[in-house]
């Protein structure tokens, strides 16, 4: 190895030898088998093309150089650069193609499963878009269910799923910005926002956000999603997720930013507010009232799935008072011989329900709903044969676990199964003063979170009547053209 060639591998630029080229390749890559090396003869020089087998389908192009070989074989007083020249004009005709000239480049486009075409003699290469990485299939949304709506949900590919919100949003000012994360995996994502409707404050804010970003892997949008959030430690997600691709274009339209993460079918939403959590996509393909009527029974089960097991443990325990005579007389029935206080007795229901649930989940999809109903039915009912609970606190831990399930964002609720025992602690503790406290806390709390600088309680602290179109009520069309086309 001369001294010019050594600096210029020091420099990352390609050398001119081929032998140069395909032992550096190899001591960056080491011995890995997927790295195919097919070597080719174009006229007087010898080439090679580099691909990785599964990532890359190179049968396009060397279809292609097999069929214009005899241009090259033809060629008089020609040189490399120019017979890659007369591949980049007249042989690749289909694809995307470029000139390399670093090899940090080409090992990127050769990850990304781009092929490589370099000729002995030139300081730079070709890459061809020859990516070919088998992927599921745009299927059902299995996160965010509907009843009527679109069926398409993302899938762990990030050039479909840019497709798939461009399908619904045919509009230039439609942008769509590619970062790479993550200093092992190198993972692409994608920024995509409407321009001259996206807020440029918030706009500029996530970029800084997303360029001061110092991970080692990027797996998952979650990776992303703790690091740009606002209150890390927060119960309530600042950052919104789905895997519908109407949601997202929505979103947009809106004047959000959405982020696609390469691997993953789950897209982030900022800035995320709290009456959004409390929104479905089928709010938007129903008649107005009657998407009103259920956003407003949302609300309810949010409040219903946080305080009911509280309520009942603060009026059981400290104001009985309040309990009508005939209910009161079967309370005591019920708990005679109950070895247990209230808040003891909704513990074990509660941490019973979470350890079924979360069973349910990680078990085989087709015994898992059945492990589920099952387990619950048959632990529930034993649990009151033998004494241990009431059948009081079975009916609230069930109500309070349905209501859960009725809120249309799985983050929320999460939320709320993490506040719920904190406020029956308290509740246990301090009775209905408690629960009173707990919740100006909260709501403390939630008027103090921002979402990239926008607050998180917009619409709603203040409350202003300009802003309530879509918050609680999901108005007709024609009333919000009517009554807020001058707002």
């Amino acid at each position: 190895m001369t001294d010019k060639n050594a600096t210029e591998l020091q420099q990352g630029e390609l050398p001119l030898t081929l032998p140069l080229f395909m032992e550096q390749m190899q001591a960056r890559f080491g011995s890995s088998c997927d790295l195919i090396y097919r070597r080719l003869r174009l006229g007087a020089y010898q080439a090679v093309i580099l691909y990785i087998e599964g990532l890359s389908d190179p049968r396009y192009l060397i279809e292609a150089i097999h069929d214009d070989n005899f241009l090259y074989e033809n060629m008089e007083g020609g040189n490399p650069a120019a017979c890659l020249q007369l591949l980049f004009e007249r042989t690749i005709a289909l694809g995307k193609v470029e000139f390399i000239h670093r090899y940090e480049k080409l090992e990127a486009e050769l990850l990304c499963g781009n092929a490589i075409l370099y000729i002995e003699g030139a300081s730079y290469a070709l890459f061809v878009g020859a990516a070919s990485l088998k992927q599921r299939a745009v299927q059902e949304a299995t996160s965010q269910s509907v009843v009527r709506g679109p069926r398409e949900g993302f899938t762990e590919s990030l050039q479909e799923n840019t497709a798939l919100v461009r399908r619904r949003i045919h509009n230039t000012k439609l942008r769509n910005e590619h970062k790479t994360l993550g200093e092992q995996t190198n993972t692409c994502i994608s920024v995509m926002y409407m321009e001259g409707i996206v807020d440029e404050k918030v706009l500029a804010e996530l970029r800084r956000r997303l360029d001061t970003l110092n991970l080692e892997s990027v797996l998952e949008s979650n990776y992303i999603e703790e690091m740009i959030q606002d209150k890390r430690y927060s119960p309530f997600p600042t950052v919104y997720n789905t895997e519908r691709p109407d949601v997202v274009a929505s979103a947009l339209l809106e004047g959000r930013i959405a982020i696609l993460v390469e691997g993953t079918p789950f897209v982030l939403i900022v800035p995320a507010l709290f009456a959004q959590f409390f929104q479905s996509s089928e709010d938007y393909y129903q008649r107005g009232d009657f998407a009103s009527l259920v956003r407003l029974l949302r609300y309810v089960c949010f409040l219903v799935s946080l305080l009911t097991p509280s309520f009942y443990i603060a009026i059981t325990t400290f104001h009985q008072e309040m309990i009508p005579t005939n209910l009161l007389v079967s309370l005591i029935g019920q708990r005679e011989g109950i070895p247990f206080p209230a808040f003891i007795e909704a513990m074990i229901m509660e941490v019973t329900f979470e350890i079924l649930r979360e069973a349910g989940i990680r078990l085989p999809k087709s015994i898992g709903q059945s492990v589920s109903i099952v387990g619950t039915l048959v632990i529930g009912q034993a649990a009151v044969e033998a004494g241990l609970v009431s059948a009081a606190m079975v009916i609230v831990v069930s109500i309070t676990a349905i209501s859960n399930f009725a809120l249309p964002s799985f983050n929320i609720g999460i939320s709320v199964r993490m506040l719920r025992f904190l406020i029956m602690g308290v509740a246990a503790s301090f009775g209905l003063y408690g629960i009173i406290i707990a919740m100006i806390m909260i709501a403390m709390h939630l008027c103090s979170l921002q979402s990239l600088g926008v607050p998180y309680m917009t619409s709603m602290a203040p409350m202003k009547w300009q802003s309530q179109k879509d918050t609680f009520l999901r108005l007709s069309r024609r009333t919000v053209k009517k009554y807020f086309s001058r707002g």
